[in-house]
């Protein structure tokens, strides 16, 4: 008499080269996190140019924070924050195979975005009247002319790259919305969307850095 197989058939993969879905997960995953260690690295340098200017220049850092607005800086925060906790949920949701739980809050966290690049675009839009723009173009008389354009040059740059990977990261949340409306995502497979988790987690953090970095100073 044959004895019934006790082998367990695995997951087929998404795509065709990969063995089966757990490889396809586990390969996806350190992908994403190579990529994100790129990034980390890619902040590094403008976080060491920071340290140095700070460093030489302490007094001009100090006068120079005062002139951007810390209310708006801890709003977007929370916001940021709060977007953590619903990507979270959404990863959560696709794991339960909730897939309509999976889009409410993909959009959640997206219009959360939306609100931090608003309200960055209203703190740019007031630098700019006053003239505080980096290098040559500084036209501010509040702090010394001739360093305060260290800072803020510094501060665009800093705030300018975060704010590029958060329309980023809209853009992949978008697409995961389009492509879950679409069926492809389940708890067998969610890929993509771990992996859009993990980016916008490390978005968030970094802004966790800037903002005292930036409007905390003291």
């Amino acid at each position: 008499m044959a004895q019934p197989s006790l082998s367990v058939k695995k997951e087929k993969p998404e795509h065709h080269h990969f063995v089966d879905a757990d490889q396809q997960f586990e390969a996806s995953k350190m992908g994403v996190w190579i990529f994100l260690v790129t990034e980390i690295l890619f902040f590094g340098g403008l976080f060491a140019a920071y340290i140095v200017y700070r460093a030489w220049y302490p007094e001009l850092f100090i006068a120079a924070s005062d002139e951007l607005d810390v209310f708006w800086g801890a709003v977007n925060t929370v916001v940021l924050i709060s977007s953590s906790l619903t990507v979270a949920m959404a990863i959560r949701s696709v794991q339960l195979n909730q897939i309509k739980g999976l889009i409410i809050n993909l959009w959640i966290t997206i219009s959360l975005a939306g609100v931090f690049m608003v309200i960055k675009y209203f703190e740019y839009a007031e630098k700019i009247g006053k003239g505080v723009l980096p290098g040559a173009h500084y036209t501010y008389d509040g702090v010394d002319h001739e360093k305060a354009n260290i800072f803020f040059s510094i501060y665009y740059m800093m705030t300018g790259l975060h704010g590029i990977h958060v329309l980023v990261g809209i853009s992949l949340m978008l697409w995961l919305v389009w492509k879950a409306k679409k069926g492809h995502f389940s708890s067998k497979y969610y890929n993509p969307v771990e992996g859009t988790g993990l980016y916008w987690h490390l978005v968030d953090i970094i802004w966790i850095f800037l903002f005292p970095l930036l409007y905390l100073i003291d």
